[in-house]
């Protein structure tokens, strides 16, 4: 018959921790004299062993000063540590695009070389005449970047808030896992001159 875990975790008082797995068959410690390895039963134990952690090595991207038809880019590193026994995921949204408070003047969110790419689906963008702002996913540490970043010039938009869009997944348990993010910007020569900005928020959850 199934079961239902309905508590897990650890307790602790003056002295003493207590790991605790309510409805889970075979929870426990088990080792064997002899023996080198253990068998950690029980979802008391997952979190022990890695726990979950996110982090964002620089959370101010400046462009600059941009020039029309010269492509800039500029990068972070996005590093997560999963001990979920059923993955994570890591989202992404902006919250509007990139844009002059003041006057409302936009750079649009870029759509690739053949009008293509959008916040699920990416393309190639390479062609210097096409414009606007989006960003790609290459890995450093695992392979974790989300699908549709195999080829060096393919790119996609930022979700909409307050929609969001897979950036990083992964589906099972590892330490220090590492992606870089690519954000591109390229203006056309009618581009209003003005200071641009806008936030992405990345939003990383285990999966239970």
């Amino acid at each position: 018959m199934g079961n239902l875990n309905t508590i897990a975790g650890e307790s602790t008082g003056t002295g003493k921790k207590l790991g605790i797995t309510v409805g889970q068959l075979g929870a426990g410690l088990y080792s064997k004299t002899g023996v080198n390895y253990k068998v950690r039963s029980g979802f008391q134990y997952i979190h022990s062993i890695i726990p979950f952690s996110f982090s964002i090595d620089n959370t101010l991207v400046d462009f600059g000063s941009l020039t029309a038809t010269n492509p800039v880019t500029r990068t972070n590193k996005l590093t997560l540590s999963n001990g979920s026994a059923a993955g994570y995921v890591v989202t992404a949204q902006e919250n509007h695009q990139l844009l002059v408070p003041g006057s409302g003047a936009l750079i649009p969110n870029t759509t690739c070389d053949n009008n293509l790419c959008d916040a699920t689906t990416s393309d190639t963008w390479i062609s210097t005449l096409t414009y606007g702002f989006g960003y790609r996913c290459d890995n450093e540490v695992g392979t974790d970047c989300a699908s549709g970043f195999t080829a060096a010039d393919n790119y996609k938009q930022f979700a909409a808030s307050p929609s969001a869009a897979t950036v990083m997944t992964g589906a099972n348990v590892g330490r220090s896992k590492r992606v870089q993010i690519t954000y591109k910007i390229n203006i056309s020569g009618t581009q209003v001159a003005g200071f641009y900005t806008n936030m992405i928020t990345f939003i990383a959850t285990p999966t239970f």
